[in-house]
């Protein structure tokens, strides 16, 4: 995800504090991941110092300056073409979970067992994510089918290569 971008579109709705940018950040995108206040202000300074965002306000207080931010024309131009372009699909051509079955293979260990583990802990994820989605409001629904359409086909995958680890086995013994 492009944490410059968001924090732009984030912008569009009007000039807001660093502080209120990471707390919607966190509301709309971060549930799993928030922002650490010191990545939403290296980011802003490098908005900043691009022409994409530029200080509207400086409040004093009991603490350190406030600055408000708001967007720029140039800004509002790079959100637009960013959201216009397609992202890439991740073709998954450098699996870990890949190397590490057939690395138990070359090494004589339990491939299936490594394919049972990790069935184990997508299914443990899926019933996190399954009840998250029950719980959670459209937008949190949404985030969630994707991950779970993603560990879905990983699921199928897992089946796949448990179905093929024989003659995989032999495939990389040669």
């Amino acid at each position: 995800m492009s944490i410059g971008h968001t924090l732009l579109g984030l912008l569009e709705s009007g000039p807001r504090h660093g502080y209120d940018l990471k707390r919607a950040f966190d509301e709309k995108f971060g549930h799993d991941r928030p922002l650490h206040y010191g990545q939403v202000y290296s980011t802003m300074s490098r908005l900043l110092k691009n022409g994409l965002v530029e200080v509207d306000g400086i409040e004093a207080g009991g603490g350190p300056e406030r600055k408000r931010y708001a967007i720029t024309e140039a800004g509002i131009t790079d959100v637009e073409r960013w959201l216009a372009t397609p992202e890439k699909p991740e073709p998954y051509l450098q699996s870990t979970l890949y190397t590490k079955v057939v690395l138990a293979l070359l090494t004589h260990r339990d491939a299936a067992d490594i394919l049972d583990g990790q069935r184990s802990e997508h299914l443990r994820s899926m019933r996190i994510l399954t009840d998250r989605k029950r719980k959670g409001d459209l937008a949190d629904q949404l985030i969630c089918d994707h991950a779970l359409f993603h560990l879905e086909a990983d699921l199928r995958w897992l089946e796949l290569t448990a179905a093929r680890l024989d003659k995989l086995r032999e495939a990389v013994a040669r």
